[in-house]
């Protein structure tokens, strides 16, 4: 039965008369139904599935039948580019039932902001980060505008559950919610999920209110994929230009850097090119956004900027170059297309490499079995506890550390911190300076104000880092993009190049002390050195999935000729020695490799214990394999290791973890690093870049098939 009769008559009427709706979707019925009757909720559907409307419908009729003064709905998205695009949406809807919506991000001009405070919408758009500027700021009538808050939305909220930004917006949402007088009904909305389950646990925080998971049955989509297999980057973008022709395509890359080259081989054969990612101007992208969603033959070049629900309307294709990292970037990604009846969705993956073929492969026969990556949730989040006793008592002008423990102990994302250890950390920040204890209360102290302090502490309200950046404009002062220092250090004026928004600029002049530089168009370009520091990590799922495609004879309709025959070449060359069970050794004297396909983090891990039990040995992990280099080494000796480091007690071993702890690189993964103390510091890369259990478990499986087991 739909849930359209329950819904407040004002909204029944703009449904029909203003949107022109004949039906409800099954997700907005069962999503609605759990709603009204005031359930949390995790709402799952594919993009463009119709999940803005299944959360706003019941809450518009909420507060249209108990009208609120001050705000009474949030809505948060992950990015303000998912905020700018959804505004339009949602004004439409508030405005046909007689309610109001405000954006509220880093780009929301001053004198708006003071006319939302004084008179606020009833409902609220905004980023995590901008919660928290409110919170601190002394502008903000926090009793005011947030005493009657009901419900929060919280899009895509795969993408920030389990991170840092995830646990921010945990404590962020519980400070609001002492603020209000209702229990804060909490929805998130996502496409592609693994554990909905659990999300829904960690969302629920202190609320007291039942939950469910509406996830209605899925309807099998037809598709269209295809595997291509190029020699360079030329050859690939001649014939994504030609597919591209004459019709509305993304393509995909995964770094910056590719994107500006694929985007400038692209407009050499004659494609109308637009560029998006996080290093072109916010004026570039919404110009991209917006001539994209009004033209019929053209491409965005683009990063996972465009993964998140933005909508640029209606789709042709789907490009990809080489594969993404993970199934649900997969599943996101071709969800752009397919949303008119008469197009499949699609998706072409261009590939240079045959590890791009084989990953393309096992992302597809993953998300062909219904698998999709879960999220992995935190319950010792050091970087954000830090970051929210600093910014607690930065709002409150003093915070009781008693007062602290109990607003973040009860929060899910800290759950696994105990009490001494909260204790330990609170000593060391006042003994380093970055809090001060006075007359019972904590404040922020020198180390922290030297850190954080400038603009006003803007730089503490996120949890991110905000890197130092170039401001790159035109002589005529038209903004292109931006660069990062130490790209900027290696540039010369009036002799080096660049490409940037899929163009190549000249160098004219640089600024260091207004972070800035004017460029002149150029006829030729270089490609920016963009990439970070720290390993791409594939999961152990997804190795484990191209170990099986290596291993098997089956064909695959969607590759074409060129790719196919790279699978069989591989094929050939692991045929040897690989086995699905068991992976397999290659190499001879003093130097072997071991096939594990066990992903990034279980390597990582495999490596700094073979290299403890064996110190005589260099050892090189990747996401598929061990290198060992050492003269002593055999394949025997190379059991042994493994049969030592499959024992429980070499893993409990005091000697081992001091050693691990202390061979892990430094990577700058927050930008609180400075302000840990060194057990908490190496807890977070332990975290980030090892799997202790994972690779205790595989090694205790693998041990026997080796000689010497």
């Amino acid at each position: 039965m739909s849930i359209f009769p329950r819904f407040a008559p004002r909204l029944q009427e703009a449904i029909v008369s203003r949107l022109g709706f004949i039906s409800l979707r099954p997700v907005q019925d069962l999503a609605g139904e759990a709603i009204l009757d005031g359930k949390n909720a995790v709402v799952l559907a594919p993009t463009a599935g119709g999940k803005t409307e299944a959360s706003i419908f019941p809450i518009l009729s909420g507060l249209v039948t108990d009208p609120v003064i001050g705000v009474g709905a949030i809505y948060i998205a992950p990015i303000k580019a998912l905020l700018n695009n959804q505004s339009h949406r949602l004004d439409e809807y508030t405005e046909m039932v007689g309610l109001r919506r405000f954006v509220w991000h880093g780009d929301t001009q001053g004198n708006e902001r003071t006319k939302f405070l004084n008179e606020p919408a009833e409902l609220l758009m905004t980023t995590p980060e901008s919660l928290e500027v409110m919170l601190v700021s002394k502008r903000v009538d926090e009793q005011l505008l947030f005493g009657e808050v009901r419900y929060v939305i919280i899009d895509e909220v795969h993408a920030i559950a389990g991170s840092d930004r995830g646990a921010h917006l945990m404590s962020v949402l519980e400070r609001i919610a002492k603020h209000s007088r209702h229990d804060l009904q909490r929805i998130g909305l996502s496409a592609t999920v693994g554990n909905p389950e659990k999300i829904l646990e960690w969302l629920r925080g202190n609320s007291d209110r039942e939950g469910v998971v509406v996830d209605p049955a899925k309807v099998p989509a037809r598709r269209q994929l295809q595997i291509v297999c190029r020699p360079d980057l030329p050859s690939i973008a001649s014939e994504a230009s030609r597919k591209a022709r004459g019709s509305k395509s993304l393509f995909f890359c995964q770094s910056r850097a590719m994107s500006e080259a694929v985007a400038e081989q692209l407009r050499r054969n004659g494609t109308e090119v637009y560029v998006h990612h996080s290093a072109v101007s916010k004026e570039e992208r919404q110009h991209a956004e917006e001539q994209f969603h009004n033209g019929s033959d053209a491409c965005i070049v683009c990063t996972s900027t465009l993964e998140l629900g933005i909508d640029v309307g209606d789709l042709d294709y789907v490009l990809q170059s080489e594969a993404p990292d993970s199934v649900s970037s997969f599943m996101q990604r071709m969800g752009r297309t397919g949303r008119r009846g008469d197009i499949l969705a699609n998706t072409t993956f261009y590939c240079e490499t045959s590890e791009g073929i084989l990953q393309a492969i096992a992302i597809i026969e993953l998300a062909k079995s219904g698998w999709v990556e879960s999220v992995q949730l935190n319950d010792r989040c050091w970087p954000v506890l830090i970051h929210q006793l600093l910014a607690m008592s930065l709002s409150t002008s003093g915070l009781r550390p008693e007062d602290a423990w109990n607003h973040l102990s009860s929060l899910p994302d800290f759950s696994g911190v105990e009490r001494e250890e909260f204790d330990r950390l609170v000593a060391w920040m006042i003994e380093d300076g970055s809090m001060i204890i006075s007359s019972g209360l904590l404040i922020l102290g020198p180390t922290a104000e030297r850190q954080f302090g400038r603009r006003n502490f803007m730089e503490l309200f996120a949890v991110f880092s905000s890197p130092q950046s170039y401001a790159v404009t035109t002589v005529s002062g038209q903004p292109v993009g931006s660069l990062t220092q130490d790209y900027v250090d290696r540039l010369v004026e009036d002799i080096s190049s660049f490409l940037l928004g899929g163009r190549p600029w000249s160098v004219h002049q640089i600024n260091h002390d207004e972070r800035s530089i004017t460029v002149l168009p150029s006829p030729m370009g270089s490609q920016p050195s963009w990439g970070g520091f720290l390993p791409q990590f594939l999961s152990y799922e997804l190795c484990q999935k191209i170990l099986e495609v290596l291993t098997s004879d089956e064909d695959y309709a969607y590759l074409e000729y060129e790719s196919r025959d790279a699978l069989q070449k591989k094929r050939v060359f692991f045929s040897d020695f690989l086995d699905f069970e068991s992976g397999g050794i290659e190499g001879d004297e003093n130097e072997l490799r071991w096939w594990t396909f066990a992903g990034g983090r279980i390597n990582s891990t495999l490596k700094y214990a073979i290299e403890f039990a064996e110190q005589n040995w260099s050892v090189v992990s990747d996401n598929y394999s061990i290198k060992v280099r050492g003269s002593t080494l055999t394949e025997a000796r190379l059991g042994i290791a493994i049969n030592k480091i499959s024992r429980t007690d070499f893993w409990n071993d005091d000697g081992f973890n001091a050693y691990i702890l202390a061979a892990i690189p430094n990577y700058r993964l927050t930008k609180f690093q400075p302000l840990m103390p060194d057990w908490v510091r190496r807890e977070v890369l332990q975290q980030n870049l090892l799997d202790l259990n994972g690779a205790n478990e595989f090694a205790s499986y693998h041990h026997r098939n080796f000689p010497s087991a």
